[in-house]
């Protein structure tokens, strides 16, 4: 048979020798191969190719009407794992009837009863506050589902602590308040939103990509031609495709004409002015509608100490479960309520216990600030110029003395901000993971969201799905190296809820809460923070910031 092959070879090869022929067969085995290598890069998905690749690099350039986020032919793990989320998330947040403004949670109308009520309390005990739900008519709600916002708080003390929520899905909740600390307390329980408003927001969200436009700038020359970019493009032009094979992660740019998809050097971004909410939707979310208080003229309680004694705890360490809520304010410190805490309040041991350390921080603005922070107060940190130019560039502290670096980092796309952004070094979370070593002196930071809210949840559930697996690599050759995620703040209340409101965040703080609960990392609760010092700023002031690297120090060291 051998000889048989080999003679069919030669009539098709006549005047060539059989050294010849073979070496002629090998020459065009490496040319198919290098032809498939640099053609179709759906060839390269369906063989789910293991190559490593950086983020940016470009497999194909095509044309298309709506491009998919996803390539993929057949679903993966990470897809029918996002679509299982996605599932649960839509039992949570049902569908709810909307017909009138007048039959949605009216704050005023809706009443509250405090459950065996006392004349004082103890430091310890717990409050207990019934909610019925009911519309601007008056009428008992018969469903759950709206958006609320528990608080305590002793003005004069400067306390503050978050209250916990209880939807019975029926109309009725159990607000429950731990009474931290002595003295006349206010309780408070906002309606961020009612039920309506939370079913309207939730199906405008995963409704398109478009409410934002990506501009991209292509360098040409010494001139630079922009182009509209985004998640996804409806388009029928040529475009520039960047994605991440392994994670599924892709980003899209009009081609530019004669210039190639290489050059895409800086980003920047606006708000369409595209809405998916109806005209009597939108009227939930106007200002005198938003963060109205049902606990009206509920007179503060009085806690006393009572001389309880408290159990023994375990220092504040990675891998703890936290609670909600987690801590408390006082005289503007942050006090943590399920570890013990030490208090870092000199600089030395701030110095000492940064010591030898590698920390990244990798994420939006609001950790941006932790370097800000660290930098005004610990003046032996002095900032390294790493080129690049605006806000968004790679932000490096560095101590030689005491081997200390601390590094911010920018997420990947989606970023959504007017001001120019380089696209020079950008790369996604678990990229940056993967290039990190790790051992016992480094300390990895992550946070995520703010930059997801107006997009549809899916883009932010793959790139958590995509994170944790960066992290279980890294755990697997660094066991030793902690990580920290540090949840969304709240934010302002003014702004446009159908992109920014918090409710995105409350339900993006719950995902990765699920996502991470089993793996060993730590957790700073920046929400519950936020929500206890009561400031409805994205970037909050220097004391919550403080507070926020005060739990990080008691984790590293």
């Amino acid at each position: 048979m051998r000889k048989i092959l080999f003679s069919r070879k030669l009539a098709l090869f006549p005047n060539v020798t059989a050294h010849k022929l073979l070496l002629l067969i090998s020459v065009l085995v490496f040319w198919v191969i290098y032809l498939t290598s640099k053609g179709s890069t759906q060839f390269l998905f369906q063989l789910r190719s293991p190559i490593t690749l950086r983020q940016w690099q470009i497999f194909r350039k095509f044309s298309s009407s709506e491009v998919p986020l996803n390539p993929s032919a057949s679903p993966t793990e990470t897809e029918l794992r996002v679509g299982e989320i996605l599932e649960k998330l839509d039992q949570l947040i049902p569908p709810r009837p909307f017909t009138h403004f007048k039959t949605t949670t009216s704050a005023a109308h809706s009443t509250a009863t405090v459950l065996n009520p006392r004349r004082t309390y103890c430091v310890g005990d717990q409050l207990d506050v019934l909610l019925e739900a009911r519309d601007h008519l008056g009428r008992r709600k018969k469903y759950g589902g709206d958006f609320l916002r528990a608080r305590m708080s002793s003005p004069a003390l400067k306390a503050g602590a978050s209250g916990k929520v209880t939807d019975f899905n029926n109309g009725t909740y159990l607000v429950s308040f731990k009474l931290f600390w002595e003295g006349s307390v206010f309780l408070s329980v906002l309606l961020i939103h009612p039920s309506e408003g939370v079913s309207a927001l939730w199906r405008a969200r995963n409704k398109a990509y478009d409410r934002v436009i990506f501009t991209g700038h292509f360098v040409n020359g010494t001139s630079q031609v922009v182009t509209e970019c985004g998640l996804t493009l409806n388009t029928k032009s040529e475009l520039c495709q960047y994605l991440d094979a392994r994670d599924q992660e892709a980003f899209y740019c009009v081609k530019p004409p004669r210039i190639p998809c290489e050059s895409l050097i800086h980003m920047h971004s606006k708000n369409r002015g595209i809405s998916y909410l109806s005209e009597e939707e939108w009227r939930l979310f106007q200002r005198s509608n938003v963060g109205v208080e049902v606990l009206k003229n509920l007179p503060p309680v009085q806690v006393l100490r009572c001389n309880k004694t408290e159990g023994m705890q375990k220092k504040c360490q990675v891998g703890m479960k936290t609670p909600f809520p987690s801590g408390y304010t006082l005289k503007e410190r942050w006090i943590m309520t399920f570890c013990k805490q030490h208090e870092f309040s000199t600089i030395q041991q701030i110095n000492d216990c940064l010591k030898r350390k590698l920390i990244y921080l990798m994420g939006d603005s609001t950790l941006r600030q932790w370097i800000y922070y660290l930098q005004k107060v610990v003046k032996s940190l002095t900032s390294f110029d790493h080129h690049g130019s605006g806000p968004f560039k790679i932000l490096v502290l560095l101590d030689i003395k005491r081997h200390i670096l601390v590094q911010w980092k920018k997420h990947g796309n989606p970023f959504v901000t007017e001001k120019l952004f380089s696209m020079k070094e950008d790369n996604y979370i678990p990229r940056e993971i993967d290039r990190i070593a790790g051992d016992d002196a480094t300390v990895i930071v992550i946070t995520l969201g703010q930059h997801f809210r107006p997009f549809p949840m899916n883009i932010f559930i793959r790139r958590v799905l995509n994170i944790k697996r960066a992290i279980e690599r890294l755990f697997l050759r660094s066991s030793e190296t902690k990580v920290i995620l540090k949840t969304e703040n709240t934010r302002e209340v003014h702004k446009n809820a159908e992109m920014f409101s918090d409710f995105h965040g409350y339900i993006q703080n719950l995902i990765m809460r699920d996502i991470f609960e089993d793996l060993n990392v730590g957790i700073i609760d920046a929400w519950d923070m936020t929500i206890a010092y009561s400031t409805n700023n994205v970037h909050p002031p220097d004391n919550v910031i403080g507070s926020q690297i005060d739990m990080f120090l008691n984790y590293i060291c």
